[in-house]
């Protein structure tokens, strides 16, 4: 985009709107014969039966040819049945990363024989994908990623370090964003991909335990790994270009303003129909937001469905989704008060959801790229930089 932002509300087809039901109802038998429970993890529960569920209904590789195992849907189908899976708290850990950009990669990027390696694999629910782009005291600047991939027979040896990657020890593949030539003066260039197996000889993970006393980050250490020619992604060097359009996928969808959903549901459960008039401003607000945000992100799928790269889009959702997400808990926190919250009874379970959205809202600043990187591509793409 040179010089503005293209969201048009898109249109819900009636279509659309009964596969919205279908999911819904599928979603409510799975809760209904205990198959998941709405809980205080939310969507981020690691649950791979669920997965290997979703293959067979044809909900994963949604919009990708049959021909790798996907279904040929389209990106808005396949966006209405991510919004219910998240408004549910269905666990979808497991496939997430996969679905959501490994596999579009692979199907953008990749060789003939890795998209009929992996994608039908993914599309069934059982291969998953960790990403392997932050590194140690680089943050969100990608270009500034120190480990190293050299071409040797047969392939390439890769030597470095990558940090918070999410649940890389139960993952099969990375997508590793690597340096494949020194920098120079354009730093986006020289940087390539690879598809790692996470059980290559020269791989060692050392688990991140995080506020909540979770592990879900970890440090992945590569010590003279071998990757085979097989494996690159695309064209060496042309890395960058790669890495951004796969975070289209990463940073609109609407995985970027449903973490919260569950402490937002739940205040107003609690607050009941009985809710004192100064919370009715403040609850108002936080739902004009959400919807907002969600015909932004339909919006960004649309765009995707026409074949577009809606980079400026994408990271206008995740900057704002990330204020969003964040404001939830600290909102339902001030609304229930400290010694309402102190007399519930032990395990209560709107407790329970508000001290988990209390404890994980801080890192969703860093998922996706920080607020600073975000804003920088906004303004670039407002011709204002």
């Amino acid at each position: 985009m040179d010089g503005g932002v293209n969201l048009a509300v898109a249109e819900i087809s009636p279509g659309l709107q009964a596969f919205r039901r279908e999911v819904r109802e599928f979603l409510r038998d799975e809760i209904a014969e205990g198959r998941f429970t709405r809980g205080a993890g939310g969507w981020a529960r690691w649950d791979p039966e669920f997965s290997r569920r979703l293959g067979q209904r044809g909900w994963l590789g949604m919009t990708w040819p049959k021909r790798y195992g996907g279904h040929e849907r389209s990106a808005l189908e396949r966006h209405v049945m991510t919004e219910e899976m998240l408004a549910h708290g269905a666990p979808v850990r497991a496939h997430w990363v996969a679905d959501r950009q490994s596999g579009p990669t692979i199907l953008r990027f990749g060789t003939e024989e890795q998209k009929q390696a992996f994608l039908p694999r993914i599309a069934a629910g059982e291969m998953y994908f960790c990403i392997g782009m932050s590194e140690p005291d680089s943050g969100s600047d990608l270009a500034s990623i120190r480990t190293r991939a050299t071409q040797v027979e047969g392939g390439w040896r890769v030597n470095g370090r990558k940090i918070w990657t999410s649940n890389a020890h139960r993952m099969h593949m990375m997508i590793l964003f690597a340096r494949t030539s020194p920098l120079g003066e354009d730093r986006h260039a020289g940087v390539s991909q690879f598809l790692v197996d996470m059980k290559s000889p020269g791989i060692s993970i050392r688990p991140i335990i995080n506020l909540a006393g979770g592990h879900d980050f970890n440090e992945v250490l590569f010590e003279d790994v071998l990757i085979p020619e097989d494996r690159v992604i695309g064209t060496i060097g042309n890395g960058w270009k790669q890495v951004t359009s796969e975070l289209v996928y990463e940073r609109s969808g609407p995985d970027r303003w449903l973490s919260s959903h569950s402490v937002l549901v739940g205040l107003l459960d609690h607050l009941g129909p009985e809710a004192p008039p100064e919370s009715d401003g403040a609850v108002g607000r936080l739902v004009a937001q959400l919807w907002t945000l969600r015909n932004m992100s339909l919006g960004v799928a649309q765009l995707v469905e026409q074949g577009q790269q809606p980079q400026v889009e994408a990271a206008l959702i995740k900057d704002l989704g990330t204020v969003f997400e964040q404001e939830v808990p600290e909102v339902a926190r001030r609304l229930v008060g400290e010694e309402a919250l102190a007399g519930l009874p032990q395990g209560d379970d709107y407790a329970k959801v508000l001290g988990h959205g209390v404890l994980h809202a801080p890192s969703f600043s860093i998922r996706g790229g920080t607020k600073e990187v975000l804003r920088g591509i906004i303004a670039r793409g407002l011709g204002l930089r």
